[in-house]
């Protein structure tokens, strides 16, 4: 009896061992912190790093298509409430075409923003980091580089700010 009480405690520990984490849950959400990513800028075609964002500031990561009828509006959005973003850095990110990338910063001058950051992630890293499902995707990052509230599809801006 002593040895059957042995090896199911030796089978069980065992067991656990070997189990996986939860691999259904989106990474962000297993690693809420920053995320290590690189990007290419729309307004020169330079490389844009976590290390390039201002320490001590939220973030808040927008993934959009500039095709995308809800990104063009969310982005007009945006540009209309910008005041209420003044002291966040925002990172807007794409990953299809540089070109349509070039046409949508020019078009809402977003070079006229310099809290706005917008790139091509040439890698998909963001949209599988974020397990993208639909655009635009928002992800709010706090001052210490917490994750804080992830907004899916077109979102009211007082929302987001309230997520700061």
């Amino acid at each position: 009896m002593r040895r059957i009480i042995i090896l199911v405690i030796v089978l069980f520990t065992a067991l656990q061992s070997f189990s996986q984490a939860d691999s259904t849950k989106p990474i962000y959400l297993r690693f809420p912190t920053l995320p290590a990513f690189t990007i290419y800028k729309a307004s020169d075609s330079t490389t844009f790093t976590r290390e390039d964002l201002q320490k001590r500031k939220s973030t808040v990561f927008i993934i959009f298509s500039p095709d995308c009828e809800h990104c063009q509006h969310e982005t007009e959005a945006l540009i209309a409430n910008i005041d209420k973003f003044k002291d966040v850095q925002i990172v807007m990110v794409e990953y299809l075409s540089y070109d349509e990338m070039k046409k949508f910063y020019i078009n809402y001058k977003i070079e006229n923003y310099p809290n706005i950051i917008m790139g091509r992630d040439a890698k998909y890293f963001l949209p599988t980091f974020f397990k993208v499902e639909s655009l635009p995707s928002i992800y709010v990052y706090d001052k210490k580089g917490n994750f804080k509230q992830a907004f899916s599809g077109s979102v009211k801006m007082d929302k987001i700010a309230a997520a700061l």
